[in-house]
């Protein structure tokens, strides 16, 4: 198939309300014409609900879906143009791999030459050519989406929704269609939104995240971006920092914070105007955290090992200093020093990756 016309995708103040409850709250989005953006988040977060009012199965309560500049928020879902793939395929049981592709241009009116001509490019773009004349209880999961990937491109959409599409497969298939998935959006140039609550899924695929909570957006941002700088405990959390500290502001300036963690001090550069005596909560990943000798002269803080584990390509190390317990990883190769249980270190934080957390 040829590159697709990609088109823009903006919501506005858009609302989804259940009696007194509020699923989706005044949520603002633009996504960038050919990208692929994830709406990510824990179940109940508001992401699906988001998702199927752009594809019209729900209706709005207030608010806007423009695409292209135009609203199509109480458009029928038939005539939004708009391509979509379910976590349980949703194919025709009785219909063959061909027949459930070119269902979409049958009800669009496509001519029968058309619709050989696109069917069969759709097919071979998904690997399922040898495959076109079976149904789908002779297909494997992977297979089966593989064919409802083809049937949400074949009408050439404005745009492509994913609903957890990889969620009902194995990890090894679901690793391999991950791969798959991104090279043929990127080769469509379709902008594509993807719901998951899979975080690397999401850190994989797309091009933008947008990480919901409580029906709202708590960031947006680049996956590289999110992972590593979160700004707020909530996103920190759910991407699985595990080194999340309170702790109290003991000098600031325009450029930096100065924080008390375990009773030593921690440069944070950072703008966010914090004052003297205020509290705040900082995060690091573990892999950002250089386990050292103790006698090493750069800043960090002094630590005790209570435990070390060798674990794939990492070395995690369990550390204490006075109430803190302090997570730590460092690469398991043979030119890594260990250290041992009970060992004092200096734990050295990447300055560039300490985050002070919006409150």
């Amino acid at each position: 198939m040829e590159t697709l016309k990609s088109s823009t995708l903006q919501l506005r103040q858009l609302t989804k309300k259940y009696n007194n409850f509020e699923a989706v709250r005044d949520l603002d989005l633009n996504v960038p014409s050919g990208s692929l953006l994830t709406l990510l988040g824990p179940s109940g977060c508001g992401k699906s609900t988001v998702l199927r009012m752009i594809a019209g199965f729900l209706n709005v309560t207030s608010g806007e879906i423009l695409v292209d500049g135009k609203d199509i928020s109480r458009v029928e879902p038939n005539f939004r143009d708009i391509g979509m793939v379910f976590q349980n395929y949703a194919l025709f049981p009785h219909m063959t791999v061909e027949s459930n592709v070119a269902f979409g241009l049958k009800m669009r009116g496509v001519a029968k030459h058309e619709q050989a001509e696109r069917v069969r490019d759709a097919l071979a773009m998904v690997q399922m050519t040898h495959l076109a004349d079976r149904y789908p209880s002779q297909l494997s999961g992977g297979q089966q989406q593989r064919v409802a990937l083809a049937r949400a491109v074949v009408i050439k959409p404005k745009l492509l929704l994913l609903d957890e599409p990889l969620g009902a497969l194995d990890r090894h298939l679901r690793e391999g269609l991950q791969s798959e998935l991104r090279d043929l959006q990127r080769q469509l140039g379709i902008t594509s939104i993807l719901v998951t609550h899979d975080q690397d899924e999401a850190l994989y695929l797309s091009d933008y995240i947008a990480v919901m909570n409580g029906g709202c957006i708590e960031q947006l941002d680049t996956p590289i971006a999110l992972y590593d700088r979160p700004q707020t405990e909530f996103v920190a959390r759910f991407l699985g920092v595990p080194n999340i500290f309170a702790s109290t502001v003991v000098a600031s300036s325009s450029s930096e914070v100065t924080v008390s963690l375990g009773g030593q001090n921690i440069i944070v550069p950072t703008d966010t105007g914090k004052t003297v005596g205020s509290s705040c909560k900082i995060s690091v990943r573990p892999s950002h955290i250089e386990v050292a000798r103790s006698e090493d002269p750069r800043q960090g803080v002094t630590a005790v090992i209570k435990s070390a584990h060798e674990l794939g390509e990492r070395i995690v190390y369990h550390c204490e200093v006075a109430d803190l317990k302090i997570e730590a990883n460092a690469p398991r190769i043979s030119s890594s020093e260990r250290f041992a249980v009970g060992q004092s270190v200096k734990l050295v934080l990447d300055p560039a990756h300490t985050v002070l957390l919006r409150d």
